[in-house]
């Protein structure tokens, strides 16, 4: 059975990695576990466990700035920027229920090395493009520094972008910093009920492209909107399309109007307030909106334009559910053959083809682990993107030591 493995500190990170490197033992890298069913299943020797590197070490809310240890609750953070009038605006997503895991459990660490993003992405950016530096470990037990606590501090190679969404197969993040910012005075949301999917795309594509301070668009099929916990969407009866709109109470009584406006052509609109709003898009967020059942869960990223193509493709191949953010850029979709992994598979081709029709490519969220052995979970590389992986995989942990073969086979 594998040992679990504490460090206190980072100069124990340090000697725990540089041990298992020496003794070419490979490491299973957690914060909380609560992501340990994304990615390709591993063998490995110990579980290096990160939650006692935790705690804000600083915080500076008039320099829009944050530092914090790896292991930190992602809740303690948002706790702490509350405090201050601050949020993560990218939003990180708790993918914790959706894997089978406790929800609000997840780590910072988790957030950065997954690069985990919100709806808000389609408008403020990623993860990645908020973490501005890192403290951290590479598979040779090589403790390094990247980035700053300033966005103008990189010449050469950005590793910290580099290590968001390495999957903690390149180096171990012991400390990240990224930026901050204010909290939105508030968060309305204007609903389009009845459009179907190609409709919805156009409908958030014209939003999206509005001057009335859009901030998300997503669209819920039917039987997602009847799953919602907002009461507005629930009983619709049809399919919702959300449109939130962000700002101080009179941009968004002015907004929320003008979009109305747009928008009435479209379909029957009606528009849900702050508290409904939040619940909304933390259900899109999280998502949990697509069926609990088990089913294996993809998220599809495409050209937004070719959002209702693709799902129209693929729902004439497979049993699917679907639900599409970020203005129809992200399709996620729940399939039917999750416990039967050679059904799964003969999926996953269609899928993948339709995917790659768009110029997109897939990820499994969420599968057996025998499903998850027998398919490719990321996205198969070409050639060169392979070569430049696996050169990657040699320089920062040439013996295989982190997080071995979960994003792919042999690095």
């Amino acid at each position: 059975m594998p040992q679990v493995l504490r460090p206190a500190d980072a100069d124990e990170l340090r000697e725990t990695v540089a041990s298992a490197a020496a003794a070419r033992v490979p490491l299973a890298v957690a914060g909380a576990g609560t992501k340990t069913g994304l990615g390709r299943p591993m063998d490995c020797g110990h579980v290096l466990d990160l939650s006692r590197l935790s705690g804000v070490t600083l915080y500076e809310p008039e320099e829009l700035v944050i530092s914090a240890a790896a292991g930190t609750p992602v809740s303690v953070v948002e706790e702490t920027l509350r405090a201050g009038g601050q949020e993560m605006c990218f939003e990180p997503a708790d993918y914790g229920p959706l894997l089978g895991k406790p929800a609000a459990r997840g780590t910072i660490g988790g957030v950065f090395a997954c690069n985990l993003s919100g709806p808000r992405r389609v408008k403020s950016g990623a993860a990645r493009d908020f973490l501005l530096g890192a403290k951290a470990v590479n598979g040779r037990g090589e403790s390094f520094k990247c980035g700053g606590r300033v966005m103008k501090n990189v010449t050469g190679y950005d590793v910290c972008k580099l290590l968001a969404g390495s999957f903690g197969t390149l180096a171990v993040m012991s400390e990240v910093t990224f930026k901050v910012l204010p909290l939105p005075a508030q968060i309305h949301s204007v609903l389009v009920l009845g459009l179907d999917d190609a409709a919805a795309v156009a409908a958030m594509a014209a939003a999206l492209m509005s001057p009335f301070e859009v901030y998300g668009a997503a669209h819920l099929p039917a039987a997602a909107a009847a799953r919602s916990g907002v009461a507005t969407v629930r009983s619709a009866g049809k399919a919702v399309t959300a449109v939130r709109v962000e700002g101080p109470p009179p941009s968004i009584r002015y907004c929320c109007g003008k979009l109305t406006e747009m928008l009435r052509a479209r379909g029957a609109v009606a528009e849900i307030d702050e508290a409904e709003s939040a619940l909304l898009w933390r259900e899109i967020r999280d998502v949990a909106l697509l069926p609990a059942d088990g089913r294996a869960v993809w998220r599809l990223s495409v050209t937004p334009s070719k959002g209702a193509e693709v799902a129209r493709e693929i729902a004439g191949a497979c049993d699917a559910q679907f639900l599409f953010d970020w203005g129809g850029g992200l399709v996620w979709l729940a399939a039917a053959s999750e416990e039967r992994p050679e059904a799964l598979e003969a999926e996953a081709q269609a899928i993948r083809q339709a995917v790659a029709g768009a110029g997109g490519h897939a990820l499994l969220v969420r599968a057996s682990e025998a499903a998850r052995t027998r398919i490719p979970v990321f996205q198969p590389q070409s050639h060169a993107a392979a070569a430049l992986t696996l050169g990657l995989k040699e320089s920062f942990d040439p013996n295989r030591v982190l997080n071995p073969g979960r994003m792919y086979e042999g690095v």
